[in-house]
């Protein structure tokens, strides 16, 4: 839980921010009394980010006065996950031709938007990461925003040097960007495919892989061959949208991601949720009787399921047994040491109990290994170990 809290709002800004969210005054001071809607610390104290979702606004979602009113970046949008693809397919997007599929990457989602003249990368929670911020002013073409001030990028940060999901499965070799979506402020409205990807284009940013447009009818088949490909590379799965992007997109993944998601929930068994883990074993048991898998491919499947919960759970529990303490190593690379002290002030922020280890000199840059204390699945196992009970 973060360490911040809300100070005395003025009654005047209560009374301007009701009036342009169409709220109660009342309402909107309930929503910072709750910290549902709460300030950022800071040099971004000016930005105020809902902590829950409000009726239609996505937890995320950050808000700043802006020429006398509030301009408004929106949340993610949430993505119902498919969980069998050909009866969901069609009955999602009945009346479409054909659909739209994109590569779902494994990554750390962001939005990257400019506010009161200055560029931020916007974490899911709707914070601003100092570190994805000076990643993204570095990596990104920064006309984008001098040209389309009204529109906020959408992505994912991808590679070895992202302290969230350090991936090394993309050819990446430290960070990169990218781009799934391109939406308009205030009103969160996505722009079509083919208008994102002329943008994008234009401007030379990186974008989730597209695999065309599919015939609705053949959907199914089509994205299952995907599926399979992508996950003998390790890879997540894809995104299923409609090409003009009014109906909502679907997401679905291979076998090998929801493994994958699965070593790391039992490796620190005590902090993931119960719901996160049993969701991934049940989309196991409905891939499996959808792709109608015979004796040995199904054997194969319980065999990387039942490894994937057992091996790490057995790891984290001998290294426990042997004194050791549970982390997760992450690492990321600076040019200049300011950017890592300010992350390391923000993890301390946010309560993530972290250890940052002695600047490597790695050309022009800093590498800096960092680790991540997981004290809840550390003092369980230890416990239990000393005779507690579950």
């Amino acid at each position: 839980m973060s360490k911040e809290g809300n100070e005395e709002i003025d009654p005047e800004f209560i009374t301007r921010l009701a009036n342009f969210l169409e709220f109660d005054k009342e309402r909107v001071q309930h929503l910072f009394e709750k910290n549902y809607l709460a300030r950022n610390w800071g040099k971004y104290k000016y930005l105020l980010r809902f902590d829950k979702e409000i009726s239609l606004i996505e937890r995320g979602t950050v808000l700043y006065e802006k020429d006398g009113s509030f301009e408004i970046i929106m949340g993610f949008p949430k993505i119902r996950r498919a969980m069998v693809l050909d009866p969901t397919i069609k009955k999602h997007f009945s009346g479409l031709e054909k659909i739209a599929v994109e590569e779902k990457m494994n990554g750390y989602n962001v939005r990257i938007a400019i506010a009161k003249d200055e560029i931020l990368a916007i974490t899911r929670s709707g914070y601003i990461c100092p570190y994805t911020t000076q990643k993204a002013k570095e990596k990104l073409n920064l006309k984008f925003f001098d040209d389309f001030p009204e529109l906020v990028l959408y992505g994912e940060m991808i590679g070895p040097d992202n302290p969230y999901v350090p991936k090394d499965i993309y050819g990446v070799e430290s960070i990169e960007f990218y781009i799934f979506d391109i939406r308009e402020k205030n009103s969160g409205k996505p722009l079509p495919i083919k208008r994102k990807q002329e943008i994008l284009e234009k401007y030379g940013f990186l974008q989730v892989r597209f695999f065309n447009e599919i015939p609705l009818e053949t959907a199914a088949e089509e994205i299952g061959k995907i599926i399979r490909k992508l996950g003998e590379k390790m890879h997540e799965g894809v995104v299923i949208k409609d090409p003009e992007m009014v109906l909502s997109p679907l997401k679905y993944t291979s076998s090998q991601s929801n493994c994958s998601d699965l070593r790391h929930a039992f490796q620190f068994y005590n902090e993931t949720g119960r719901d996160y883990m049993l969701s991934r074993i049940v989309r196991e048991g409905f891939q499996t009787v959808e792709w109608n898998e015979d004796k040995i491919e199904f054997e194969k499947r319980c065999m990387q399921l039942g490894e994937s919960i057992l091996e790490t759970l057995r790891k984290s529990i001998r290294s426990v047994k042997n004194g050791q303490r549970l982390y997760e190593e992450s690492r990321i690379r600076v040019k200049d040491l300011k950017t890592a002290d300010e992350f390391e002030d923000y993890l301390e922020r946010l309560g993530i109990d972290a250890i940052f280890e002695e600047p490597q000199s790695v050309g022009e840059e800093y590498l800096i290994i960092i680790r991540k204390i997981n004290k809840s699945t550390n003092d369980k196992t230890q416990a239990i170990w000393q005779g507690e009970t579950w």
